[in-house]
């Protein structure tokens, strides 16, 4: 687990302070989306996941044109600084509430927000899976995914503390200022990698990925691994979507404001994380570089559906149960503490072994449109079967099902993978 060479262990220096940095960038403005979420009601959630998922659309064919013509060291930067400058441009949006209805501006930070935590956390694996080899990101991964949490469990509280003393708009260029110092990281990361070599052997890592703007969707009908991958991921997404309109739901009927809301929903995020922490210190440090991909995998579906399971036996979902929790939020904790602290490390040491194309483009793809697809299509399932009276015991055991047939996949997935040879000049 500890980094053998000086060499390495600057990099992984520079890599925990950027993935600390974005996750507390994320989180330090996910409250702000999701108490507007909860002012509207999860019944809402497919015209603001249909919104995204056209985003996201648009945005990974341009993610990988730019990666396609610029090197790493000019395409990633400028990723990171074009969410700096949304980030900067919504806070006169907040700070005048006049300037634009309610309504339109929780559509409107929703979607950006949402896109926002998918580039610039996809963006962040692609550039690991890229400098490290399989054998490092067992070792490594589990060692940067705490960095990273520290950030998440950083994020929520800047937010808890500091929204009753500034306000919610200033939050953002908290959040803004977070992120760049992200883009100084990443800068030092691409020199570090063009000075002193990187697994690749060669000075090719560093140049553009080139190929075509449409690669990552053709990908993932095409290449097994990367269609076993978002087929993963849906079956993920359906457990979290569930999850979230279900605690959307209960925060929209507990707390009448704004503020409390928002507080409800750091201290949600907050004990999610720190349940991360936990996980990735205690067990994927260890699991990780011994079991492989696919025990971490088998471990988290395992969880996660006894946490849903649980939701489902319960008298009332929404009474209080731990610490002041209901049910529902507790699924949530338990489900994204479970999801970053064990699947996603393994399914991203997963790319370690593809080519670049694959991972700048196939990774991009999944982490990003077939992620909200699969946030619409499960949200607009949610609003059909409420129409039939399914409820929340019903969605727990659907969700639970789901987290089933995810430990399958994800487990077949990695053993498959294991069996793959490296490809040449990746």
């Amino acid at each position: 687990m500890i980094p053998q060479a000086r060499p390495e262990r600057v990099a992984l220096a520079y890599s925990c302070v950027y993935f600390f940095c974005v996750l507390a960038a994320y989180y330090a403005a996910r409250p702000v989306r999701d108490q507007l979420i909860a002012a509207v009601g999860a019944t809402q959630l497919p015209w603001f996941y249909g919104a995204t998922f056209v985003a996201t659309l648009v945005l990974t064919p341009t993610f990988a044109v730019v990666v396609a013509r610029w090197p790493r060291r000019v395409a990633v930067p400028a990723v990171y600084g074009f969410f700096i400058a949304c980030l900067l441009a919504f806070v006169p949006l907040f700070a005048n509430e006049g300037l634009l209805s309610p309504r339109a501006l929780g559509t409107v930070f929703f979607v950006w927000i949402s896109v926002f935590n998918l580039f610039v956390v996809s963006v962040f694996w692609v550039v690991m899976s890229d400098i490290w080899t399989q054998e490092q990101s067992r070792r490594l991964f589990p060692l940067i995914a705490v960095a990273g949490t520290a950030g998440a469990v950083c994020g929520p509280l800047l937010t808890r503390e500091l929204v009753d003393v500034i306000g919610v708009a200033p939050l953002l260029a908290v959040s803004a200022a977070l992120l760049a110092v992200a883009v100084w990281c990443v800068i030092r990361l691409g020199q570090w990698s063009e000075r002193e070599g990187s697994r690749r052997g060669s000075a090719r890592e560093g140049r553009p990925v080139g190929g075509g703007m449409f690669e990552g969707v053709k990908q993932v009908f095409a290449t097994p691994f990367v269609r076993n991958m978002a087929l993963l991921l849906l079956l993920a997404d359906g457990i979290g979507t569930v999850n979230y309109a279900l605690v959307v739901d209960y925060s929209g009927s507990a707390f009448a404001n704004a503020v409390d809301r928002t507080r409800f929903a750091a201290n949600v995020d907050l004990a999610a994380n720190l349940l991360t922490v936990l996980l990735q210190v205690l067990v994927t440090r260890w699991l990780l570089p011994r079991g492989g991909p696919s025990a971490m995998l088998a471990l988290w579906a395992a969880c996660v559906m006894g946490a849903l399971i649980f939701v489902a036996v319960s008298n009332d979902p929404y009474a209080p149960v731990v610490a002041g929790f209901p049910a529902v939020a507790i699924a949530v904790i338990v489900g994204r503490g479970f999801a970053y602290g064990l699947a996603e490390p393994a399914r991203h040491s997963l790319f370690a072994q593809v080519s670049r194309n694959e991972r700048y483009k196939g990774q991009n793809m999944v982490d990003t449109a077939v992620w909200r697809f699969g946030d619409l299509i499960i949200a607009l399932g949610m609003n059909g079967l409420r129409g039939v009276g399914v409820g929340v015991t019903g969605f727990a055991g659907l969700a639970a099902v789901s987290a089933a047939a995810a430990g399958l996949v994800g487990w077949r997935a990695a053993r498959r993978a294991a069996a793959r040879p490296d490809p040449p000049g990746r």
